[in-house]
């Protein structure tokens, strides 16, 4: 059953939910963008990659409270309102990730090496990648049930991804000796910050497939 039919007339919660998924995605890019701009040394369009991801959390925010007080106080679905809320709720955390890791670099200011360059983009690939295949994932929950399987496998092969690119960085920082033990740990901690935003989509995923299960009951 697709979610839009158990809506019925309500467009409102229809188009809350779509933009809110939009700014899921848009958040992906915006990350993206701002890394590679930190890497280039430009510090002022990082910052201002930062105030963008802040702002679009800030509605990502607004929606997520509005589509809560929709779903309570119009009493829709009534079976799976709590589902449809904690994955709202744990989407919303997820974009809060991202945030996360760039608040962190504009806070410390990480030397990275030309050498990490690569694997960190290709790193930062696979999150974003990992939560856009669960973002598609969710459109599908609410729109057409029957094709959530299509993009929810993607999730755990961006994860997995992820996690290679995640070891093969940290094996490299580690191995260069010109490096202080400070330095290394410091780059550590943000590998390992940024791999865990697909480890938290692989979490939702799994979630997901549960929830698709009892509505196909």
């Amino acid at each position: 059953m697709a979610f839009i039919s158990i809506f019925k007339n309500s467009t409102g919660i229809e188009k809350e939910i779509n933009h809110f998924l939009d700014l899921a995605s848009e958040s992906g890019l915006i990350f993206i963008q701002g890394m590679n701009t930190y890497l280039l040394d430009n510090i002022e369009s990082f910052s201002e990659h930062l105030a963008q991801i802040v702002e679009t959390e800030k509605m990502a925010d607004a929606l997520r409270h509005s589509i809560e007080d929709f779903l309570y106080r119009k009493t829709l679905i009534p079976e799976s309102r709590g589902d449809v809320l904690e994955l709202i709720e744990r989407m919303d955390a997820l974009l809060g990730q991202f945030k996360g890791v760039m608040f962190r670099i504009e806070i410390e200011r990480p030397d990275i090496n030309l050498l990490f360059h690569d694997d960190l983009k290709a790193l930062n690939d696979c999150v974003v990648q990992s939560v856009e295949a669960v973002t598609l994932s969710l459109r599908a929950y609410f729109k057409d049930i029957s094709q959530v399987a299509d993009h929810m496998h993607k999730v755990s092969f961006w994860e997995s991804e992820s996690d290679k690119a995640s070891t093969r960085l940290q094996k490299a920082i580690f191995g260069n000796e010109q490096l202080g033990l400070d330095l290394k740990m410091q780059l550590r901690d943000l590998v390992k910050h940024i791999d865990g935003i697909a480890d938290q989509a692989e979490d939702m995923a799994d979630s997901l497939a549960i929830y698709v299960i009892k509505r196909s009951l």
